[in-house]
């Protein structure tokens, strides 16, 4: 038999035991995976599975020698999938595939995939946030992480988690106790965060203070994460009504200031044991330091889609104390910047400006998402293929508008469950530039990520045309006698049953 035909025949046989992956699936099982160098290294290709994703395979061209490689990557003992084998100086993709699959059938003979996927450094202990401790009171867990751990249709979330987790490093005991009780909004702003910079191709450290250090060539900086929480004392505690255009406005112009000012500022001043500022710590010293913010300040109702999805455009007056009036002139939007000097709320007062206030020039950049929930992980697990049988997951919102005079996003509504669709974990994430920052962090170190700052005394954005300025999240459970969801199918279709219901009642 000639070598050709052999090859042949051993590319025919080898192709009966894997099968090519969504990048969504394979990005969800190597979360931590990539070092940050790859992303100036090579270009992926293509993505197999063998064994029920028990064997990974990926194939990538190297961008400096415009060759191809493959890799096969296995589970080590702490769980992690990480490279276990690999060929380079291939000259063609197709060439890499065939040669990848071969090894991965002869993995699958030899029966030694666990003994193939040590390494030898793995960490003794992974974490184990669904862990709930022996004597645990019920009434402990946090409402939103029973519904976590429990509801059938958030086995998608749980997914996420569970591979997320397994690159945790046991060096916080309280991460999974936290995450199960009263810091559970916390906890998964972390956990969001996490992924964002792991998605930014950033190597990432969980520190204990400040938060994370995130490392990639020629890049280098930390963060401190905080969450506005609900006021259970004080004026703020008397949440004003949200029902009317008039009080969204005055929610948005006052409320809303002080309650993320409240949790920024505790950041800005707050020093350790020693005296010192997050920046001046041995992690952050002579680095950009961020700040990273999220709204949690109202639990969600049934049926509301929550303040979250909106409070941005609050964030932004406090953070550069100016309000932005619009009109048209000749057609043409344009913007007029009024300064704020305060927010009042009742009898609290507080000034505006925070990147004004003293020692604020020490913070380079305040990062903002409405997308740390846990429908962004429930989506996320269903694009990579863990949906659940029986339920529906629809995504609705706004996106980015090229429009130069639109003044409202572009509405959308998707199934996240097509084949067709994609989402990213930076995607709704946000960078406010801080324009007296000491060090200033460069644009492009969150490709990806929306840019607000200030140019010539204008505010301007920059973004991707992908970018979702918000959106929620519609979870359906399908029942044999919904008569609705069988008449309505397709976007159009949730559509037009959303406006149903809503007509139907009038809280959603």
């Amino acid at each position: 038999m000639g070598e050709a035909k052999r090859r042949r025949l051993a590319e025919e046989s080898a192709a009966h035991f894997s099968k090519a992956l969504k990048r969504a699936r394979f990005n969800l099982l190597t979360m931590g995976t990539r070092l940050s160098q790859s992303a100036y290294m090579c270009e992926e290709v293509s993505w197999w599975s063998a064994l029920d994703d028990r064997i990974l395979g990926m194939v990538a061209r190297d961008t400096t020698d415009d060759d191809y490689f493959w890799m096969v990557l296995l589970r080590d003992r702490s769980g992690r999938f990480r490279c276990a084998n690999l060929d380079a100086s291939i000259r063609t993709a197709d060439r890499a595939e065939a040669l990848l699959r071969i090894k991965m059938a002869e993995l699958i003979a030899s029966g030694n995939l666990e003994t193939e996927g040590e390494q030898g450094d793995e960490a003794p202990v992974a974490v184990d946030l669904f862990a709930i401790p022996p004597k645990t009171d019920p009434k402990s867990l946090h409402p939103y992480f029973r519904l976590l751990a429990e509801d059938p249709g958030r086995a998608p979330a749980r997914k996420v988690f569970q591979e997320l987790s397994l690159w945790l490093a046991p060096n916080d005991p309280h991460l999974a106790k936290e995450f199960q009780g009263a810091g559970f909004d916390q906890r998964l702003w972390e956990l969001y965060l996490w992924a964002v910079f792991r998605e930014f191709f950033f190597d990432v450290e969980h520190l204990e203070a400040p938060d994370f250090r995130c490392t990639a060539p020629g890049v280098d900086f930390t963060v401190e994460a905080t969450a506005v929480a609900p006021s259970m004392d004080g004026v703020l505690a008397d949440h004003p009504p949200t029902g009317t255009k008039e009080e969204i406005a005055q929610f948005l112009e006052n409320y809303m200031p002080m309650k993320f000012g409240s949790a920024l500022t505790a950041k800005l001043n707050k020093k350790n044991a020693a005296g010192l500022h997050y920046w001046q710590r041995k992690e952050s010293i002579n680095k950009p330091f961020l700040l990273a913010i999220a709204d949690f300040h109202e639990p969600i109702a049934s049926g509301d889609i929550g303040s979250m999805t909106y409070t941005q455009s609050a964030l932004w007056q406090y953070l550069y104390g100016t309000r932005i009036h619009w009109d048209f002139e000749d057609d043409k939007l344009v913007m007029h910047p009024e300064k704020i000097e305060q927010h009042q709320f009742k009898e609290k007062i507080i000034p505006s400006g925070f990147f004004d206030l003293p020692n604020a020039e020490n913070i380079s950049a305040v990062l903002f998402s409405n997308a740390g929930t846990m429908a962004k992980f429930d989506r996320m697990g269903v694009a990579a293929g863990y949906g659940v049988p029986g339920y529906e997951y629809y995504r609705v919102g706004l996106k980015y508008n090229p429009d130069p005079n639109a003044i409202i996003g572009s509405p959308f509504t998707k199934r996240v469950g097509d084949d067709d669709y994609e989402e990213w974990w930076t995607q709704e994430v946000q960078i406010f530039h801080n324009p007296n920052a000491k060090r200033p962090i460069p644009f492009e170190v969150f490709l990806g990520a929306t840019h607000h700052f200030f140019e010539d005394g204008q505010m301007k954005s920059l973004g991707p045309d992908d970018a979702v300025l918000s959106s929620y999240t519609w979870l359906f459970k399908v029942v044999a006698n919904d008569v609705k969801l069988k008449k309505y199918k397709g976007a159009e279709g949730v559509e037009a049953y959303l406006a149903e219901l809503k007509a139907e009642r009038q809280d959603v």
